[in-house]
């Protein structure tokens, strides 16, 4: 059955059960499993489990755009937990000049920031190595999308927090939803601007807790208008471009949603679920156009994020993009695709055949796929008339399987 939907056409399956479940929870399978396999990844998952409870606990702030009052809201807590005999320290806060939350931040013990000369400039970063150092409980850090200057340890300062997490101490920091990556599509159609600074949804999805900031649209504005945000003179351009009503309630919705996930997957993990119900697995089958592979990597994300799945994400190399043939640019593009798909928490598979079909086919077996995710063709007529009998092969085999195929626009 196919049906239409607003960003994307679906061709639903009925689902089947998965038995793999069983591999886990009933032991006289585990174990003839274990005695088998000489590589016993009991040990592994066990250190996995020791490390999850050593590491810290992790708040993330979210918000619909700059000036909803996340920095702000994230001091007055570093002021309720030392008042509580909590061991806060600011790690990095960006104040923006704003009065309000400038005088926030005294009175609260302040790690000092690195500085280094990079192209002749004296710059500031948040010091991580003092921060270990140190170990308080609890470190504040913003500006979670941030980019860190050439030569630091991290490239993103996301990955700073992560380090800081592993070493025990907790973290609150704070992001606005246009910078989380799965949404980088839907936020340049709905703003015009290419966010350039990003965070992987794992990270978020990491988090023991993600709070919403939330103002409606004419509050916002009217904090602007004010010059609680920007200054002054930047405040018309500002109302010209991306503070716009129509633009605000379109992020405010994503940030809502983003929260309402968040909460559903705590739900899910907290609250047992009785009965059996299939273990969804996603497989995003990309080419080497670069946007289409992009968007189709974003969106199988979300997809996975939201039922808390494992996904993958395949590319088959055909004789055509050998490494020899392949151009340089083509062959750019798709590295970074790849590693777009790590970061967001793909399994990433590269296989090599004549027919695209069946290495797809073998993978959706292999890896006991319940999902696959393609991108919509931008072909010609004469394409996709040459290219039905593979569609019609897929489609049967996937039904066979009872796979679900979902296109993706």
């Amino acid at each position: 059955m196919l049906r239409n939907e607003a960003s994307s056409v679906v061709a639903k399956i009925q689902p089947t059960e998965d038995t793999s479940f069983l591999s886990m929870t009933n032991n006289s399978l585990l174990y003839p499993r274990e005695s088998m396999n000489p590589n016993n990844q009991n040990a592994d998952r066990f250190l996995a489990l020791i490390r999850e409870s050593r590491r810290g606990k992790f708040k993330v702030y979210i918000g619909m755009s700059a000036g909803v009052g996340k920095s702000y809201r994230m001091l007055q807590e570093a002021h309720v937990l030392l008042r509580s005999g909590i061991d806060v320290k600011i790690g990095f806060i960006e104040t923006h000049n704003r009065a309000e939350t400038q005088a926030l931040v005294a009175g609260l013990p302040l790690i000092l920031r690195r500085k280094l000369f990079y192209k002749g400039r004296e710059l500031e970063e948040m010091d991580v190595q003092a921060i270990l150092n140190s170990h308080p409980e609890l470190v504040i850090v913003d500006e979670l999308a941030h980019t860190n200057i050439p030569g630091s340890k991290n490239e993103k300062r996301w990955q700073d927090v992560l380090d800081i997490l592993d070493a025990g101490i907790n973290v609150i920091s704070a992001v606005n939803i246009q910078h989380i990556e799965s949404l980088y599509d839907e936020v340049r159609i709905v703003t015009g601007i290419d966010v350039a600074e990003r965070v992987p949804d794992r990270v978020l999805q990491m988090a023991d807790e993600v709070v919403n900031i939330d103002l409606t649209a004419d509050e916002l504005i009217a904090r602007l208008r004010e010059g609680r945000i920007y200054d002054p003179a930047k405040v018309q351009m500002a109302l010209a471009n991306f503070f716009q009503t129509d633009k605000i309630l379109h992020l405010r919705e994503l940030a809502l949603r983003e929260v309402a996930s968040a909460v559903e997957r705590k739900i899910e993990v907290i609250t047992p679920v009785s009965g059996q119900t299939r273990n969804d697995r996603f497989l995003a089958c990309i080419s080497s156009n670069p946007d289409t592979a992009r968007r189709v990597i974003r969106k199988t994300a979300r997809l996975a994020g939201y039922y808390q799945s494992r996904w993958y994400v395949l590319y088959v190399q055909t004789p055509a993009e050998a490494p020899d043939r392949i151009r340089l640019d083509t062959q750019r593009h798709l590295i970074n695709n790849l590693k777009l798909a790590t970061e967001l928490g793909a399994v990433v598979i590269q296989a090599k055949g004549k027919r695209v079909v069946d290495c797809l086919l073998e993978e959706v077996e292999k890896r006991k796929v319940t999902t696959v995710c393609i991108g919509k063709p931008h072909v010609s007529l004469i394409h996709i008339i040459l290219r039905t009998f593979a569609f019609n092969q897929l489609l049967n085999r996937l039904t066979e399987s009872n796979t679900d195929l979902i296109i993706l626009s």
